[in-house]
């Protein structure tokens, strides 16, 4: 027997514009949970009959395939997939579009399905999983309503050609995805030889080899490659290599596009509130000086090798980034484990600073400065409501359901992740996003809980 689950949402756009939104490849990145970790394999262009998408997501300790397939194709109406091969007996979504009396649109989708096992399939796992696809749905819904309010802010001006390198990353597969469901022509720029039928465009930053001729006409550069900072000890080679990564890439690909002859408007470059080093409960903006050590003099180099572009008229922006919240990975992806076992407590005295943002933040905000041609120079992509440590883990704990308070002396952190833990786990960066909110940026995010609830799924 069957088992039915439905969810309705409302949208303020046009129907074709959500309809739409629905049909572009980076709808499914988007519409993913944040919390899932799931992996594309492969996806067709379009969600026309026939068409397929391959994903794998984790089903406990073995990584399980799912291969959806499109059976109903009706723009802008309606679209449906089944399941070939997955977790569930049988599945079956239907995807409704309908204008309401109020002029909004109402997506209504309804998922016809069967466990394995039949009843005793239902009796073991079925409340779990009506749970996990009811904290599924509503997270779609959050995030396809901003994600469309987001792109209406801007649907007034043209759509861009965008190249993104260091798309694979954290973040940049999530900005790669909103990009592409608002319309614009991204392309990526790929170390590994290109995928047939993919837009990818094979650089190699080490060895300075590019082709110029394929990266002529783009509106933006977005940069945001580089070796993970938080990824591995902090040796002398792994320091010499975070920081050659980010000033060597980065120079080379400002001087190839200073030397195009259709230059790009603008160059989008990520940068880090490391910048600013350890400064105590300084309140810092874009205007304070840099810092000192490792983090603030890699940034200031990170920052200068874009001078080529800049010379050549090109509007380049630098993000500085704080902690991005994202349950996946980065900073976030670390503390879960511990705080969800009750050893998410005060890191030292817990008095540092942490400048946090949200994903969603981090994306739409990008997305604003590559919109906005008035803005150039130094971003501080961060939330306008710093914490301290202990406040963060305070805060987790809450979310978490989780006791905070056992703490965690740094020689702790330096035992188990030696100088780099130590740096950004205790030095303390209290940033204000001074001028991205005088660009009329709006956060999604202003207050940690409300950020840790959304990206965790926890409401």
């Amino acid at each position: 027997m069957s088992i039915v689950f439905e969810h309705k949402t409302h949208v303020e756009n046009s129907i074709e514009e959500a309809f739409q939104w629905h049909e572009r490849k980076g709808a499914f990145r988007r519409l993913m949970p944040p919390w899932e970790l799931a992996e594309e394999v492969r996806a067709d262009d379009n969600l026309e009959e026939g068409s397929q998408r391959i994903f794998r997501f984790p089903m406990g300790p073995i990584k399980m395939s799912w291969v959806a397939q499109h059976t109903g194709y009706n723009p802008p109406h309606s679209f449906e997939d089944i399941m070939l091969k997955g977790p569930f007996k049988s599945w079956h979504h239907t995807h409704n579009f309908e204008v309401t009396s109020d002029g909004k649109v109402l997506i209504h989708d309804k998922v016809n399905y069967k466990l394995p096992m039949g009843f005793l399939g239902k009796l073991v796992a079925g409340k779990m999983i009506k749970k996990r696809l009811t904290r599924m749905f509503t997270a779609r819904e959050i995030r396809l309503e901003r994600d469309l309010k987001r792109h209406a802010e801007f649907s007034h001006l043209k759509r861009k050609k965008i190249l993104v390198a260091g798309s694979s990353g954290l973040i940049g597969r999530q900005l790669v995805a909103f990009l592409d469901t608002g319309g614009h022509d991204v392309w990526r720029l790929v170390r590994r030889e290109p995928k047939p039928g993919e837009k990818e465009i094979r650089w190699n930053p080490s060895q300075e080899t590019i082709n110029p001729e394929q990266i002529e006409g783009f509106d933006t550069v977005i940069h945001l490659g580089g070796a993970g900072i938080g990824d591995k000890r902090w040796s002398k080679k792994r320091m010499k290599l975070i920081e050659e990564s980010r000033v060597g890439s980065t120079t080379f690909l400002a001087k190839t596009i200073s030397n195009l002859k259709n230059k790009p408007e603008s160059f989008i470059v990520s940068s880090a509130v490391g910048w600013y080093g350890d400064r105590g409960d300084e309140e810092l903006t874009e205007n304070s000086q840099p810092g000192q050590g490792f983090l603030p003099s890699t940034c200031a180099r990170w920052e200068e090798s874009c001078q080529s572009a800049k010379d050549a008229g090109i509007r380049t922006v630098n993000l500085r980034t704080g902690i991005v919240l994202d349950a996946t990975g980065g900073a976030l992806g670390k503390m879960l484990l511990p705080a969800k076992l009750g050893g998410g407590g005060p890191i030292g005295r817990g008095k540092q600073w942490y400048s946090w943002i949200s994903m969603d933040d981090q994306i739409y905000a990008t997305h604003h400065l590559v919109m906005r041609d008035d803005c150039h120079g130094a971003y501080n992509l961060t939330a306008p409501k710093p914490v301290q440590q202990k406040k963060f883990a305070k805060i987790l704990g809450k979310v978490l359901r989780r006791p905070a308070f056992i703490p965690t002396p740094p020689f702790g952190i330096w035992i188990l992740f030696g100088k780099m833990g130590v740096a950004l786990t205790t030095e303390s960066t209290k940033v204000y996003p001074e001028k991205l909110l005088e660009s009329g940026y709006r956060f999604e995010h202003e207050e940690l809980e409300p950020a840790l609830r959304d990206c965790l799924g926890i409401w």
